[in-house]
């Protein structure tokens, strides 16, 4: 298996590096591309990501993953959050930016012309990043199907309202405080801007009914992050997508950070097999 880690894609959007991973098997066969989106305060090498990404490669798939450019993460450190000025400023129009420069830079690298079916592009999310997703997906005509994994369904109902909002406005920035690291985070309050003025694009209702792709919605039925009702709703906006429940995953799908096993957990195998096995539907 050929493993390429911490590659610089750039952007033609801004000058932030885009951190990449890509996990194959050199044999010179065009092999279906997929393209794996992290969430909200996540990264491409989080938990059993990697696991996940040789899963990928060992079904003869081109697996790809990339940390968005502002997630917070650096070259030298693509893990945690060392330019939380970079977390600040992102937005969803950044991350939509991101991954359509992602997948250029896949289909336009000599390197991997022999390994890739550029006919053949399958996008997965994960929470946040399955909104990501699934908007590229109507908008991007060279995808193929498109996967969720415990996918939100509207972004607009996640900011605050009303008093909260304005002391948003009023102060520029609000904090999260990050359990696991113990840094406060910041939300500039551009990022709600940036969705009020693009909101009929980054409404993901509108998205699923645009698709005209395969869609694959996997949700656990104890995540309590994104409920169960949000992959409910999306399956309800299109009836020709397949709606994956899986019993008793949460919304990490079973894994932690740091993940210190060689297999991935007993739900995320599912999720993992289940996904390989509708991307290699006819």
């Amino acid at each position: 298996m050929k493993i390429n880690k911490n590659i610089i894609a750039k952007s033609t959007h801004h000058n932030k590096p885009i951190v990449t991973d890509t996990f194959y098997i050199e044999n010179k066969n065009k092999k279906p591309i997929v393209v794996f989106c992290h969430g909200y305060k996540g990264y491409k090498d989080w938990g059993a990501w990697n696991i996940v990404a040789e899963a990928f490669a060992k079904a003869n798939l081109f697996f790809v993953k990339f940390n968005f450019s502002h997630n917070g993460g650096t070259i030298n450190n693509p893990i945690d959050f060392p330019d939380l000025k970079a977390f600040g400023e992102n937005n969803l129009t950044i991350e939509l930016n991101d991954l359509e420069d992602i997948i250029n830079w896949i289909l336009s690298n000599t390197n991997f012309k022999d390994e890739i079916d550029i006919d053949n592009i399958t996008l997965i999310g994960h929470s946040r990043g399955g909104g990501i997703v699934t908007i590229k997906a109507s908008e991007n005509s060279k995808i193929t199907k498109v996967i969720s994994w415990a996918g939100v369904s509207d972004y607009g109902v996640r900011f605050p309202k009303g008093e909260q909002l304005n002391e948003w406005k009023k102060q520029g920035v609000s904090y999260i405080l990050n359990a696991r690291t113990k840094q406060k985070m910041p939300h500039l309050y551009q990022f709600y801007q940036n969705f009020k003025a693009n909101e009929n694009r980054l409404t993901i209702k509108n998205a699923v009914k645009k698709l005209k792709v395969s869609q694959l919605i996997v949700q656990g039925k104890k995540d309590e992050v994104v409920l169960p009702i949000e992959a409910k709703n999306i399956h309800s906006w299109n009836k020709k997508s397949e709606l994956f429940l899986v019993d008793e995953m949460n919304h990490t799908l079973g894994c932690v950070q740091p993940w210190n096993n060689s297999k991935m957990p007993l739900h995320l195998e599912r999720v993992v097999n289940k996904s390989i096995q509708f991307i290699n539907q006819k």
